[in-house]
Formats: structure tokens, sequence, C-alpha cells
């Protein structure tokens, strides 16, 4: 049976676009909030990632920090993750949820009892930022036995080598980094180069949904919109940073934002 991701993805295929995907960190502001956030963005997005917060992590540039931070200020549990996906999953049946986060915490949590709590809240695929290929193969084994996508990294430094045996181990969705940086950083290189190495990557195997993410605002989705998929996540964590300031709704602005994104990839 073909996963929900796999099932987005030829759709958008059908559709003649790329799949849009969107990153919010659970529970910013807080729980409610965050789930009233993605109910908002669901109706344009394709695939919803949603962050689980990290105090120190690697990979996040300033505006998910700042998400993170509110949503621990707020008193951020593991499982507040699992409930707001679930609640999620009973309005949008067929939409993917994909969790993205560090390997310490599900560590922490316990692999099993993560995957099971996945398993039984509805989500679809994993993204842990932290835990590379060769040492995700036990991880992502797991993950698939309990029909749960592994989605491995691959940055523009990865040798051709390593990663046609990163494709050959993914499961339906690789995300690409588009460039060496935190998220949210300016885009460094141009889309035109962006896209000619993701290219290369998609010769590897054709048959793989390859999606790019990091440096993709309002400003640059356009010029990337030959890919399979695009993530939008920093641009998205700094709206509601904006909204919350000038005391609007930061799910009635997401809702806006999202909708203008998608309308420049059609």
């Amino acid at each position: 049976m073909k996963s929900e991701i796999q099932l987005t993805f030829e759709n958008c295929k059908r559709e003649n676009r790329p799949a849009l995907l969107t990153y919010t960190v659970a529970s910013d502001p807080n729980k409610k909030k965050s789930l009233q956030i993605i109910n908002s963005i669901a109706k344009y997005a394709d695939i919803i990632e949603l962050g689980f917060p990290h105090s120190t992590p690697v990979g996040d540039g300033g505006q998910i920090q700042t998400s993170s931070n509110r949503a621990i200020k707020n008193g951020f549990k593991m499982r507040d993750t699992f409930q707001i996906a679930n609640k999620f999953k009973k309005n949008y049946k067929n939409k993917p949820v994909i969790l993205m986060g560090y390997y310490n915490m599900i560590y922490q949590y316990g692999e099993n009892k993560f995957l099971k709590d996945c398993k039984k809240s509805g989500v679809s695929g994993i993204i842990c930022v932290d835990l590379p290929w060769p040492e995700n193969k036990d991880f992502a084994k797991k993950c698939k036995k309990k029909s749960i996508n592994f989605i491995q990294l691959l940055a523009p430094t990865t040798t051709k080598d390593r990663m046609r045996k990163i494709i050959k181990d993914s499961h339906d969705m690789v995300y690409y980094i588009s460039m060496l940086s935190t998220t949210g950083g300016k885009l460094k290189v141009s889309p035109k180069k962006i896209l000619q190495n993701y290219n290369k990557i998609r010769k590897i195997n054709p048959n793989k949904n390859v999606v790019i993410g990091f440096g993709i605002t309002d400003k640059t989705i356009s010029s990337l919109k030959s890919a399979q998929g695009l993530v939008c996540g920093s641009f998205l964590c700094k709206t509601i940073t904006d909204s919350l300031r000038l005391r609007h709704n930061p799910a009635e602005k997401l809702g806006k934002v999202v909708y203008n994104l998608k309308k420049k990839i059609l």
C-alpha cells in the first residue's frame, strides 16, 4: 500500500506543480494556537511538517530558535506534538504530517515509544536532523516496519558515491538542503545553481521524491518551482513572531501567507 507521502507527490505531479511543505514548531506559541495554525494552512499546504522544539538546535537559525524557545517557555512536552498531530489528523485524514527534530529527544522519549505514538497519532514521516546515514540505518528500519517514512537528508557537499547509497536506502522522500547554512539564512546560492545540483540528485533515481529546503520564502519560491517539492519553514516562524508582536492572530496571518506561497508555484 502506498504511503500518504507518496500519494501526495503523485497527486501534485498530476497537477503539474511541486508539493508545498510547511514547517512550524509544535506548541508555538502554545498547544491550542499551534493546532489552529496548522489547521489554517492545511487548505494550501500539501504536507505539514511539525518540529519538536529543542533548546540547543544545531541546524536551526534565529527564526526557528525563537519559535522553539517560545514553545519551551510555555511548557512544551514531547507528548504535545503527538496530541497536536492526532487532533489535526481528525480534520485532515489524508494530509501527511512529518515530524522534524533532533535525535536526543527521540532517544530520551524512547525509540519504540516514539514510533508507537507516531503511529497512533497518524504521523507519516520523520526527519531527524542529527542522525545521518549510515548511523540512522537501524532506526530507519524500525520506522519502515511501522510504515513511517524516515526522510534522509542530502547537502551540497554530499559526495556522489555517498548520495547514491543514501538515496538507495531512502524511503518515499529525500530532503535536499539547498545551501551550507542554518535555516532561515538568505539564499546564498542562485536558484539556477540549486536546481542544477537538485537535477543531478534526481538523475540518480528518478523514482524518488526529492524536496528542497532552506532559504525558501515568498521571494525565492517561484524560481524553484520546477522541483518536486519545496519546504518553507523559517519564513513562517518569523511570520508567527511578527504577528504576536503586533497582537494579530497568527493562524489567520499564516493562512494568508501560505495561500500566497501556493499561488506562486501553480
